[in-house]
């Protein structure tokens, strides 16, 4: 992970990692980043592709997340 840069915009997330749990119908554990400013770019039920990177993931995004990215980033950097 090569951290802080200049061309980087830090944004706040949570993540979790989410255990088997009857209670709220998880059956198949699984990593959870929850963000507002995350939902502005993949909306719910959007799929995309992850990969593994030195010290943490990489997330791809398709065109049209990416377009939604660039508004996103225009109110970011405002």
């Amino acid at each position: 992970m090569t951290g802080p840069a200049e061309s980087k915009i830090e944004i706040p997330t949570k993540v979790y990692i989410h255990k088997r749990d009857p209670a709220t119908r998880s059956k198949i554990p699984h990593i959870d980043i929850e963000s507002p400013i995350l939902n502005e770019i993949i909306k719910p039920n959007d799929a995309t592709f992850v990969s593994g990177k030195e010290g943490g993931v990489f997330i791809g995004l398709k065109r049209e997340m990416l377009a939604r990215l660039e508004r996103v980033l225009e109110k970011l950097e405002k």
